[in-house]
């Protein structure tokens, strides 16, 4: 067997194995820690012995038997050298877990205990990429923009938390699953925007984010496979990462959904988003419970990668979805898109004057200007324009946007 090829296995084990790796011995264990060490060791163990020996018939069951043991001898030590004679003895205690929530997948317990609203909001993203998503301290540091001291040092007092907390391993009961799966799927949907556009940096997209954050909508949609916004929510991340290949130019420049090639769009991943939607709408049809925000969001999407053109969008629909959402989600990131959409329908005066109302609350954030900047643009109010493209391209973090707007600006006439 080639090299390559054992690689490719170890990364599609690393792929589908870590998180039900950490989950099943946290689970057995009780010790984060334990679980995540003794994971990244038998993946380490694989790259040593997998080039040798072949790659096994079994990989998933090599990697939990070596796991497995990779965490008894570390309690073993432990127990020797700090006397943790109650740790010791779990090693010895194979006997089934009590049940611990409506569903019974390690998986979805870790996903609960690593979103858990005890826990600051950075530290649920930074738990999620490490401890589902198996990415390394470095590469989660890198992608949020701090020392990679700065990360360790927030996964490790998010863990000691959980401990000191007694935040307990398990799913909430089935009452309570909704009010905090809302906060699973917004950790998700953070990290997937992180990636499509950084706020910061000078990368202008970062697809490892979206995929890892489409990789852990998948594991949500495995193990909820009848929850409408687990699938809103995968189908809204296919939907809009399917645009990700025509989203900036060769030269580094955000490229808008109106100046997109539709061409370039990955038709799989919208296929794979409509049908997520058609069976939600099959679903609600039969009685099912009304859509949520991100199926609304995702209904959206797929109005705007079903149209063959700008010119052919149907923005009375897209309006119409929003209207909906508003009253799921009165937001003012919510009633900006809304208004931008009622431009379209009813002209750039009507649409402005909905933005207008939002000054207030929004004059900090450079998408409400840019908004701003392109409807005065189409009214013929130049000079007011140019200042808002200005602002605009001042808040702006991600460098792709700020070429664009700057773009946008200097075609104005004089």
């Amino acid at each position: 067997m080639t090299v390559p090829t054992v690689e490719q296995a170890i990364i599609r084990a690393h792929h589908e194995e870590w998180a039900r790796l950490v989950a099943g011995l946290a689970r057995r264990f009780g010790d984060l820690d334990v679980a995540e060490e003794a994971t990244a060791d038998a993946f380490l163990t694989a790259a040593e012995r997998w080039p040798r020996e072949g790659v096994p018939p079994n990989p998933g069951g090599w990697l939990a038997t070596t796991a497995n043991r990779k965490a008894i001898d570390r309690l073993r030590r432990e127990s020797q050298r700090d006397a943790r004679h109650r740790a010791a003895r779990i090693v010895y205690d194979d006997t089934p877990a009590e049940p611990t929530g409506p569903v019974e997948d390690d998986r979805l317990r870790l996903v609960f205990t690593c979103c858990h609203p005890a826990l600051a909001p950075e530290a649920r993203v930074a738990l999620s990429l490490r401890l589902l998503g198996g990415l390394t301290v470095a590469e989660i540091a890198r992608a949020f923009l701090v020392q990679e001291a700065t990360m360790a040092r927030r996964i490790t007092r998010a863990k000691a938390k959980i401990t000191a907390a007694r935040i307990p391993y398990r799913v909430p009961s089935a009452d309570d699953i909704p009010a905090r799966l809302a906060g699973v799927l917004a950790v998700v949907y953070l990290i997937f925007n992180e990636g499509y556009l950084p706020g910061e940096g000078d990368e202008p997209v970062r697809a490892d984010l979206t995929a890892e954050a489409i990789r852990l909508g998948r594991l949500l949609r495995t193990l909820l496979p009848d929850n409408g916004e687990v699938a809103g929510l995968l189908a809204l991340m296919l939907l809009t990462d399917a645009r990700r290949p025509a989203r900036v130019s060769r030269t580094g420049e955000l490229v808008t959904l109106a100046e997109q090639d539709r061409g370039a769009w990955d038709r799989t991943l919208i296929a794979e988003g409509n049908a997520l939607l058609r069976e939600r709408i099959d679903a609600v049809a039969a009685g099912g419970d009304s859509p949520g925000r991100y199926q609304l969001q995702a209904a959206i999407n797929s109005v705007h990668t079903d149209a063959p053109s700008v010119r052919d969008t149907d923005w009375s629909t897209i309006a119409a979805l929003y209207d909906r959402l508003v009253l799921l989600d009165p937001s003012p990131i919510v009633r900006l898109n809304r208004a931008v959409a009622v431009a379209e329908v009813d002209g750039p005066g009507v649409g402005l004057a909905e933005i207008d109302r939002l000054a207030e609350v929004l004059d900090g954030y450079h998408a409400f200007h840019a908004a701003r900047a392109d409807l005065l643009r189409r009214l013929g109010r130049g000079g007011e324009s140019r200042a808002a493209y200005d602002r605009a391209i001042g808040l702006a973090g991600n460098p792709a946007e700020r070429a664009y707007l700057a773009r946008r600006r200097d075609q104005l006439a004089s």
